[in-house]
C-alpha cells in the first residue's frame, strides 16, 4: 500500500470489539518508543518492512494498541507497539508502626513532592504508578532526600505494571511520560520545525 498516510487512529485493540475482531485475524505491528508516539508526523517502518507514513490531526497522539489500519475482508491489520519504559512504584500501604494521622501526613508530603516535580502519576488502589520521566537515578534522589518513612517504592519495567491496571489507567500512565530517553535512534519524522509545539 505504498504512498498511503494515516491521518486517523480507528480504535484501540483493548478496546472490547477491537479486541474479537483482532483475535480472528493477522497483525503488523508498528514499533515506537515513547517520545516518537508524541508526535503527530513521523515515518517508521512495521515488523513487516512496510514503510508507514503517519500524519494526525492535532492534538491526537498514538498510543500503544491503537490500530492505525484495517482490513475487515481479510482481518488484516496494522497496530502501534509502544515500548514502555520502566515504571516507579510506590508502595501506599499503611506500614506497622506509627499513627495513622502520621501516615497521611506522609502521604500527603509525598504527593507533594511528586507534584513538585510535575511528574505523571496513577494511583491504584494503595500503589503509585509513575513513569520515568527523567533519569532512574534522579527519581530515586529525590525521593531519597524527603526521607519518606515507611514508604517504599521500587521500580518495574512498563509491561510488568500492565496487567494490574486498566486500559485508561494505561492510557494515562505512558501517554503522559514526555520521556528524556532521546540516546538512541528514532523512525524519521517529516520535515518540520523541530521546536515548532505538536
Amino acid at each position: 500500500m505504498g504512498g498511503e498516510i494515516i491521518t486517523r487512529i480507528l480504535g484501540n485493540r483493548a478496546d472490547r470489539e477491537w479486541h474479537e475482531r483482532l483475535s480472528r485475524g493477522t497483525i503488523d505491528t508498528l514499533e515506537l518508543d515513547r517520545w516518537t508516539a508524541q508526535k503527530s508526523r513521523l515515518i517508521g517502518r512495521s515488523s513487516r518492512g512496510e514503510e508507514v507514513a503517519i500524519a494526525l490531526n492535532r492534538p491526537q497522539r498514538l498510543h500503544d494498541g491503537d490500530i492505525l489500519r484495517y482490513n475487515p475482508s481479510t482481518g488484516e491489520a496494522l497496530v502501534v507497539h509502544l515500548r514502555l519504559g520502566e515504571v516507579l512504584v510506590i508502595d501506599l500501604e499503611e506500614p506497622k508502626g506509627g499513627s495513622p494521622e502520621e501516615h497521611r501526613e506522609r502521604l500527603f508530603e509525598l504527593g507533594h513532592a511528586i507534584g513538585n516535580q510535575h511528574w505523571p502519576a496513577v494511583i491504584h488502589h494503595t500503589r503509585v504508578y509513575v513513569p520515568l520521566a527523567v533519569d532512574r537515578k534522579v527519581m530515586q534522589s529525590v525521593l531519597e532526600s524527603h526521607r519518606f518513612e515507611g514508604i517504599s517504592f521500587h521500580f518495574e519495567a512498563g509491561n510488568e505494571v500492565i496487567p494490574y491496571l486498566s486500559p485508561h489507567e494505561i492510557r494515562r500512565l505512558f501517554a503522559g511520560a514526555t520521556s528524556h530517553e532521546h540516546k538512541h535512534e528514532h523512525p524519521k519524522e517529516e520535515a518540520h520545525d523541530p521546536h515548532q509545539k505538536e
